[in-house]
Formats: structure tokens, C-alpha cells, sequence
């Protein structure tokens, strides 16, 4: 195969422009520090309530995330095979995109009084973010010639780190900047406008590679991995049966389980 025209790889490397601020700016930087101050002081002093139940303020954290990402587990392989089959993955990234970035900017939202809604717009945002990237990483094999692919994969990660690094700055700007912007009355409302604007930068800069991007030709399966609902796992399976036999990449894989 032919790799994709420039436009066509450049717009695949905006997505990691678009998505790659959520992975900094509110993954590793602002929101567990936010989370953190806002549920170790009164009322919550420590402790928090969700859905009835009373958790430590950093346990529940964990909680969340890793619900998300076991719905990413257990979801992902299904609506992949769906995809691959239905020849859709640019729809279910436009999805996932969707919900993802709509979510991170509801957590500017996400003070004492909307603590649940904060919670599950957090969990919501970080499945968003993992599913899209399902879908946006399947489009490498697809628009990109073999020997092109290591090249164009690090394209798209120099992307994401200019951007994300620019998006970092806006939100530092703003919290140590804040008191000379008339509407904001804390430094925490700086944090929030932060989440939401990352939101509104992830959906916007999104529409780039949506645009240009192929849709996507239905995939020819054979007739063990025709069903749509069990393809996914079926090619899982068959990926763990390769990855016995790559005894460095497995210990890798078991590294990252740790992290």
C-alpha cells in the first residue's frame, strides 16, 4: 500500500494535537492536584461520599479511573469489531471524542456541591480519551505504508506534545494570573476554566482529522471471527498467542501493569 497524501497525515497527527491536552493538563497536572485540595478540606476533610458509599479521597480516585478503564477493557474489543466490520471507526472516534471532551469540560462543574456529577464526569472523560485512541491508533496501519509508520506515529506524537505543552502554559497563565481576571474569584476557578477549556480545545482541534480522515472500508473476516460481537476477543486471543513467543514485550506488558 501507498502511504496517504500529506493532508491526510497531517490531519491524522492533529488528533494527538487535540486529544493529547487531556492526557497532560488534567491526567498529570491540574485535576489531581484540584481533587486533592478541594476533598481535603471541609466538608469532606478526607472522607468522601459517592453513590451512597464513604471512601478515602485518593482510593475513590483510583476507583474511578480504574472502572474506566475496565469499561474500556471489557467495551472496547465488541465496538472495535463493530467497526472494523461496519467499516465506521471514524463515527465510533467522533464518538468517543465527543463524550470525552464534553465531559472534560463539565468538570469545570466540579465543586463541593456537584461532587457526584464531578466523579462521573471524570470517569466519563477518561473513557472518552481511551476509547477515541483505540480507534485513531487503527488508522496507522490504514493510511500509512509500513516503512512510513514510525515516522508518521512520531509526527503525530510531536503534535501532542506542542499542544498539550501550549494548552499547560494558557492553564498555568491562568492560575498564577487569576486576580487580574475580572471573573474569576480563586485560583480554583482558574483550575475549572483550565478543564474547561481543554474541553472546548480537544472537540475543536478534533474536527481537523475528522474531516480528513478516510471513513473506513468494512473488513473481510473469515468465518471464525464473523461474528461482530466476539471478533474483537477472537483477535485478542490471537495477539496473546503471538505475544507468548516475544518474551521482552511480555515482560514489558507486565511492567505497564504496575505503573
Amino acid at each position: 500500500m501507498q502511504t496517504a497524501s500529506k493532508k491526510v497525515i497531517n490531519g491524522w497527527a492533529m488528533y494527538d494535537w487535540a486529544n493529547s491536552v487531556y492526557n497532560l493538563v488534567i491526567t498529570t497536572t491540574f485535576f489531581p492536584i484540584y481533587y486533592t485540595e478541594i476533598t481535603k478540606a471541609a466538608p469532606y476533610n478526607g472522607n468522601v461520599t459517592f453513590l451512597g458509599r464513604t471512601f478515602v479521597n485518593t482510593a475513590l480516585y483510583n476507583y474511578a479511573l480504574a472502572t474506566a478503564y475496565l469499561l474500556v477493557a471489557f467495551t472496547l474489543p465488541i465496538l472495535s469489531s463493530i467497526a472494523d466490520y461496519k467499516g465506521n471507526k471514524k463515527r465510533f472516534m467522533q464518538v468517543f471524542c465527543t463524550l470525552g471532551a464534553i465531559s472534560c469540560s463539565c468538570l469545570y462543574f466540579f465543586t463541593t456541591e456537584y461532587f457526584t456529577v464531578g466523579i462521573i464526569c471524570m470517569m466519563l472523560a477518561a473513557y472518552g480519551f481511551y476509547g477515541s485512541l483505540v480507534f485513531y491508533n487503527s488508522y496507522l496501519p490504514e493510511i500509512a505504508a509500513e516503512a512510513d509508520r514510525d515516522r508518521i506515529s512520531a509526527r503525530g506524537f510531536s503534535f501532542g506534545y506542542i499542544g498539550s505543552v501550549l494548552m499547560q502554559i494558557v492553564g498555568f497563565l491562568l492560575v498564577v494570573f487569576w486576580e487580574n481576571i475580572p471573573f474569576l474569584k480563586s485560583s480554583g476557578d482558574a483550575v475549572r476554566l483550565t478543564f474547561l477549556l481543554v474541553g472546548i480545545w480537544w472537540l475543536g482541534f478534533a474536527q481537523i482529522p475528522f474531516a480528513r480522515l478516510p471513513k473506513g472500508t468494512p473488513a473481510v473476516r473469515d468465518t471464525e471471527a464473523h461474528n461482530i460481537f466476539t471478533g474483537g476477543f477472537i483477535e485478542l486471543k490471537k495477539v496473546w498467542k503471538q505475544l507468548l513467543h516475544l518474551p521482552v514485550l511480555k515482560r514489558f506488558f507486565i511492567c505497564v501493569l504496575f505503573l
